[in-house]
Order: C-alpha cells, then structure tokens, then sequence
C-alpha cells in the first residue's frame, strides 16, 4: 500500500500541474482522501461500466438498493470509485471549457479530496430525473434516500450550506461505517 506521506506527495504533484495551490480550498478545510486497497464492483452500468467501491461499502449499496426496489424506489449509480487521475481529468476537461478554477472547485474537489478516492462514494440517479442535477432532490428517489440510507451508513455528504463550501448535491451519498 502507498503511505499517506507518499499518497500526499502524489496529490501535491496532481494539484502543481493543474495550478491548484493549497490556499485556493485550503478554508475549507477538505480532508485528504486516500485510495483504498481493495475495490469490487457495486454494480455494472446499463453501459457495463464497472462502477467500484470498498467491500463493506459495495455491500451495503446493493442491500440499500435491495431495499428501495422492494419499496418500488429504482436507484443506481451513476459514479463511485474514482482515482486520483480521473480527478484531475475532469478538472482539466472543466478548464478547458473555460471554467475559472475558482468555478470548478464550487462543484468538483481538488485531486486528493474528493470523496470518490475512498470507495465508499456514490452518486445516485434514478431513471426519469436529470442525472447530477439539483432536481434529484425533488425526486421519489432522494425522499426515500433521506428517509432510508442512514439505516445501510449512507449518509448526503454536500447538503445545503455544508461547511466545505461545495454546492448542494443531493445525488452525493457516501458511506460512513467502521467497517470501511
């Protein structure tokens, strides 16, 4: 397994190269988010993409999804695991649209900080609903999201006025549990 320290020195490479410094979401006060050892699929996309997450996290996402379906909730993931290079991909991408950084980081952690380096993050749709969009938080899904998901450790990670500063997300759910 890498260090942190080396896991740091990595990501301090990723964000140099994007002219990302520290002081630029340093007040926010993101937590560094190493890449786990271990992923497994959660569940292949209707495109059959692989999407991946830690065991315990994997888990608990098919048992919630379980849950949902039997109360006649259709969920599926839309993203999990994402290394540290598809991080800074879609902040290149997002650069080269002409999106300032100071834009990109209202939506997008830095390279190392986001939640999807864990395995344990997922960002949910539902079929009829804009995909990543705010309007999934008017949705039958988000409802039985907010009602349920705590019940398998899943938990909305960026609700309104959340103290990283990201935007409302109410598509982002990630796993929180011991045994991650």
């Amino acid at each position: 397994m890498v260090s942190i320290d080396e896991y740091r020195e990595r990501v301090e490479t990723v964000l140099a190269s994007l002219q990302i410094t520290p002081g630029s979401f340093a007040r926010r006060a993101l937590p560094l988010c190493q890449e786990p050892e271990i992923l497994v699929v959660a569940e292949f996309g209707s495109d059959g993409r692989e999407h991946l997450l830690v065991p315990a996290a994997a888990d608990a996402w098919r048992a919630m999804r379980a849950a949902a379906r039997a109360d006649g909730i259709e969920i599926r993931v839309v993203s999990a695991f994402r290394g540290l290079d598809r991080q800074a991909e879609i902040v290149r991408r997002k650069l080269a649209r002409g999106l300032s950084l100071e834009e990109i980081l209202e939506v997008s952690a830095p390279p190392g900080y986001s939640e999807h380096h864990t395995g344990r993050a997922v960002d949910v749709a539902m079929d009829g609903a804009a995909q990543l969009e705010l309007g999934f938080g008017q949705t039958p899904a988000f409802r039985w999201l907010s009602e349920n998901a705590n019940s398998f450790s899943f938990f909305l990670s960026f609700p309104a006025g959340n103290p990283y500063g990201f935007v409302y997300e109410p598509w982002h759910w990630c796993f929180r549990s011991e045994v991650a």
